[in-house]
């Protein structure tokens, strides 16, 4: 096997800490948080669901039909983030003076089409 060929710490160029947060500044809502963890909670049980259903050697229509379920409640968890993400991180950024953010912001939404 061929070995990767790893620069040392020294020479790895540092993430720049001018773009966006990597750590929310404001709190989500205790409320808000309650709905996304429920979502998230919702999502694994059909995931669940779908293994019990290769097991069974349920119907492939059946199971195509939970995948698309899956997928439709994921791309909405994901607005939900992302919602949060522009009008808190974004905003935040913003005030601070960074524009760059803006960037990031067009990027994240790319990823969610």
């Amino acid at each position: 096997m061929k070995s990767k060929n790893t620069a040392p710490a020294e020479n790895k160029p540092e993430k720049s800490d001018a773009c966006c947060c990597r750590k929310k500044t404001t709190p989500r809502q205790e409320k808000e948080l309650k709905l996304l963890k429920n979502r998230l909670s919702r999502m694994v049980g059909q995931l669940n669901g779908i293994g019990k259903m290769l097991e069974e050697n349920r119907y492939c229509g059946d199971i195509l039909t939970q995948v698309a379920a899956v997928e439709s409640a994921l791309q909405s968890f994901g607005y939900m983030i992302l919602q949060e993400h522009m009008e808190t991180c974004v905003v935040e950024e913003i005030q601070n003076g960074n524009t760059a953010v803006v960037d990031e912001a067009v990027e994240l939404v790319k990823k969610l089409k």
